[in-house]
C-alpha cells in the first residue's frame, strides 16, 4: 500500500510559477512509476505528467504543458515535483500525483486507470 500526499497548490498570476511535490510513504517508492493529472471543474481527469520507476530515466508530458513543466522525482525523499512554469488560466485545476507499481512507460503512463494509488489532490488557481 502506497499513500500519496500532495503539496505546493495555490494561487498565482498568470505567467508565475509554481512546484507540487508528492510525498510517498513505504519502502518500494523508487519502483513505482509516477504521474500528474489535473481535473477542472465540468472536465474529465487529464495527463499532465510522467516519469518512469528507478532513475526517472524517461519523462512524458502532455502537449499542452511540453516546454513549460518539469516532473522529477526524489527516491531518497520519496518525493516526485512537477515544476510549473509560464502558468495561464487553462492551468487552473486540481492537481493529482498517483503512483503505478507495474512500472510501465510510453502510453501506458498517460492513461489514468492504470495507476494503482492517487493522492488527495491539491488545487492551483491562475488569475489572470
Amino acid at each position: 500500500q502506497v499513500q500519496l500526499v500532495e503539496s505546493g497548490g495555490g494561487l498565482v498570476q498568470a505567467g508565475g510559477s509554481l512546484r507540487l511535490s508528492c510525498a510517498a510513504s513505504g519502502r518500494t517508492f523508487s519502483s513505482y512509476a509516477m504521474g500528474w493529472f489535473r481535473q477542472a471543474p465540468g472536465k474529465e481527469r487529464e495527463f499532465v505528467a510522467a516519469i518512469t520507476s528507478w532513475s526517472g530515466f524517461n519523462t512524458y508530458y502532455a502537449d499542452s504543458v511540453k516546454g513549460r513543466f518539469t516532473i522529477s522525482r526524489d527516491n531518497a525523499k520519496n518525493t516526485v515535483y512537477l515544476q510549473m512554469n509560464s502558468l495561464n488560466a487553462e492551468d487552473t485545476a486540481a492537481y493529482y500525483c498517483a503512483a503505478q507499481q507495474t512500472g510501465g512507460a510510453g502510453s501506458y503512463l498517460r492513461a489514468h486507470n492504470k495507476y494503482d494509488y492517487w493522492g488527495q489532490g491539491t488545487q492551483v488557481t491562475v488569475s489572470s
